[in-house]
């Protein structure tokens, strides 16, 4: 009986470390509110890595994301991919990112997104990275980049029920 209850005890606190953080980081600067802050894990050796986010403009007047900064990378630039007459093409955007009044803007794989450049270190699965953005008008922002696996194509879910996200 002893034993059922030490592996039922060892199956609970492995089934603890794979869950996810009960609330989804979100970080208010000025009108803009930020949220969904995660990158992909990165193998040894790596020199660049991605960063993705979700920003809402609450206000009536335009802001821009101009830049950002982190201690794991000499770098980060703002930066856009599309594909163009089926050449993927991918150029930092030298003015920033617009955000729109009463507009949200997602930085995500395939489009817009943050460039860590000239990386330190892998960035490890579970890790939270903490980044500072620079906005022209609400100006600087720490957050974390919560880091997924290597192949993630999105932040895990809230499996709390409690998003926080209008639908």
């Amino acid at each position: 009986m002893k034993s059922i209850q030490i592996k039922l005890v060892c199956l609970a606190l492995v089934a603890g470390l794979q869950t996810v953080p009960l609330h989804a980081q979100e970080v208010k600067a000025g009108s803009l509110v930020i949220t969904q802050a995660w990158s992909r894990a990165t193998p040894g050796g790596a020199k660049i890595a991605g960063g993705y986010l979700t920003i809402e403009n609450k206000g009536s007047t335009p802001d821009r994301l101009i830049k950002g900064a982190a201690d794991i990378s000499g770098k980060i630039e703002v930066h856009e991919m599309a594909v163009n007459n089926g050449v993927m093409t991918m150029r930092e955007l030298d003015k920033g990112l617009a955000i729109e009044p009463g507009k949200t803007v997602k930085l995500a794989p395939g489009g817009y997104h943050l460039m860590l450049m000239d990386l330190k270190g892998p960035l490890k699965q579970g890790d939270k990275v903490p980044v500072t953005l620079e906005f022209e008008k609400a100006g600087k922002v720490t957050l974390s980049l919560d880091v997924q696996g290597v192949g993630a194509q999105a932040p895990a879910p809230d499996r709390s029920g409690h998003s926080g996200m209008k639908k």
